[in-house]
């Protein structure tokens, strides 16, 4: 097997044995990244001279004898919302195309610790809105599986490099399915852990209560050994939790007997595309054939997911953005050109006499915040902030916002009811395969719908795990997702293993020209 298709399990294998180098896997991904790169667009900076430093400097001290830490010399691509000391961290926004960040967030520096090489940084929808990767004001990404059609979002990069075997791992962000959805469109694994597992720490925030970093891979033994070395409890992180991590690469092929799985009932109604219904009870099927027992349970308050999490996560957008403004942070407007058009706005007011105009005319401080921000944030982004707080607002806040917070409860509450009687729950990742590019972004209801599944796991706080289980008639890839209690990473990495070793959906790989 080629080193690019590789797991990441048997190139660590490779590297410890001294079968490879991981400057010869660095240069492998490197030319994988020009030869697809071009048409796939999964990454924002490509960190060629770094990345082969550090390759060369795992090489030197694994040739010494030193000790290593648990990815040592494997590449790993990271989504660029990650503050990366000394490289640009973007948000795949205008507002911050030029931050360079003076320190590293918690889970960039547990990956240098355990030396990993960083080969780049990945495109993604604006500050994490969205869920196609169309919202990016840097740059388009593809799915590679077919190029018409989008990757997800917004870890749409972190997934798409993964499809078209640029990098073994990846890191996304899930703070509605950001990182389930685009593993379902491009046919790769994705997991988002429980709240706290990981620290945000350096994370650039969207919705604070909902944002959680996780692992992007091929299988669900790569995302273990992932997930390994990015979790633990940090004192930089208030949210983190203070538990111990577990051996998760250790347990992930220890076989699961007496598995319940739970089907979510809701989960097969209105809006579910035929095809990834099929699919999806195929895969409960293989579950059955190995052992497990399934018995259907309910999410009554499911059905309010999507509208409690567009009013949560869009308050919370307006207040974590505010703080990009042109004077804090972020992209600043041209002052000389600005000042000139408001001396011009001023001579035209004056000269016909508008004394009203001439009072509702801004003041150079107030048009210099509206203009930097009207510049820096794109679309999206704007919509949401314009959402939130108006949610937030005087006379709303009660109606909205205070009342999405309870029914948030209620959903946590239907989860905690089920695991009393399952191990864990199992449906769709998704409702549809990937779809065309530009299809939906005029809609955004429609677009917002994709997240019908994954947003109650993110309102919970519990974990969830996106895995390949069959394809479209098209060729798209379609996913299955099990989530679980709070901390239970563990199993749902099991189970996906266990559903891994009797499929070979993981396998298959798209053919780029």
């Amino acid at each position: 097997m080629s080193l690019i298709h590789a797991s990441a399990a048997q190139l660590l294998t490779q590297l410890e044995s001294g079968e490879i180098t991981s400057v010869e896997l660095t240069k492998a991904c490197l030319a994988q990244i020009d030869a697809a790169d071009k048409q796939v667009g999964a990454f924002l900076k490509v960190m060629r001279d770094s990345a082969l430093e550090q390759a060369e400097s795992v090489d030197a001290r694994r040739k010494k004898g030193e000790k290593l830490g648990r990815l040592a010399g494997v590449p790993v691509a990271i989504k660029d919302l990650l503050c990366t000391q000394g490289e640009t961290t973007t948000c795949a926004s205008k507002m911050l195309e030029n931050f360079v960040p003076p320190y590293d967030a918690t889970v960039i520096a547990k990956l240098k610790a355990a030396d990993a090489v960083l080969i780049g940084k990945t495109n993604m929808d604006e500050f994490a809105m969205g869920g196609s990767t169309e919202n990016s004001a840097l740059g388009v990404t593809r799915n590679p599986w077919d190029l018409k059609c989008v990757p997800g979002g917004s870890s749409g990069g972190a997934a798409a490099c993964l499809a078209a075997s640029m990098a073994p791992l990846s890191i996304g962000t899930d703070t509605g399915g950001s990182i389930r959805q685009p593993a379902s469109f491009c046919g790769v694994v994705g997991l988002k852990p429980t709240y706290g597992v990981v620290s945000r720490f350096g994370l650039i925030a969207f919705a604070s209560s909902l944002d959680q970093i996780g692992p992007m891979a091929r299988t669900a033994e790569d995302a273990a050994i992932l997930l390994e070395a990015i979790a633990g409890y940090d004192p930089h992180d208030s949210t983190s939790a203070n538990v111990k991590t577990p051996a998760y690469s250790q347990s992930v092929k220890q076989p699961l007997k007496g598995l319940r799985l739970g089907v979510v009932k809701e989960h097969f109604g209105e809006g579910l595309d035929s095809e990834v219904e099929q699919a999806t009870r195929e895969a409960i099927h293989v579950y059955k054939s190995l052992g497990a027992t399934v018995s259907d349970v309910s999410l009554p308050h499911s059905k309010y997911g999507i509208a409690v999490y567009y009013i949560i996560a869009p308050s919370e957008a307006s207040s974590n953005l505010a703080r990009f403004d042109g004077a804090h942070y972020g992209h600043r407007t041209d002052e000389a050109a600005m000042l000139e058009q408001l001396a011009q706005e001023r001579a035209a007011l004056e000269a016909a006499g508008d004394e009203a105009g001439l009072a509702k005319l801004d003041t150079s401080l107030v048009r210099m915040y509206r203009q930097s921000r009207a510049e820096g944030f794109g679309p999206e982004v704007k919509r949401r902030i314009m959402l939130g707080t108006y949610t937030l607002s005087a006379g709303y806040y009660d109606a909205y916002y205070l009342k999405a917070l309870k029914v948030r409860r209620l959903i946590r509450q239907d989860y905690d009811a089920a695991f009393k009687n399952v191990d864990l729950v199992i449906g769709p990742t998704a409702p549809t395969p990937s779809f065309a590019a530009g299809t939906k972004t005029d809609d955004p209801l429609s677009m917002y719908l994709g997240d019908l599944y994954t947003v109650t796991a993110n309102l919970a706080g519990i974990g969830g795990i996106s895995i390949p289980c069959g394809f479209s008639k098209s060729g798209l890839p379609i996913g299955l997702q099990l989530q679980g209690p709070p901390l239970a990473e563990e199993r749902l990495l099991q189970a996906a293993h266990m559903f891994q070793t009797a499929t070979d959906w993981h396998e298959r790989r798209p053919e780029l020209s």
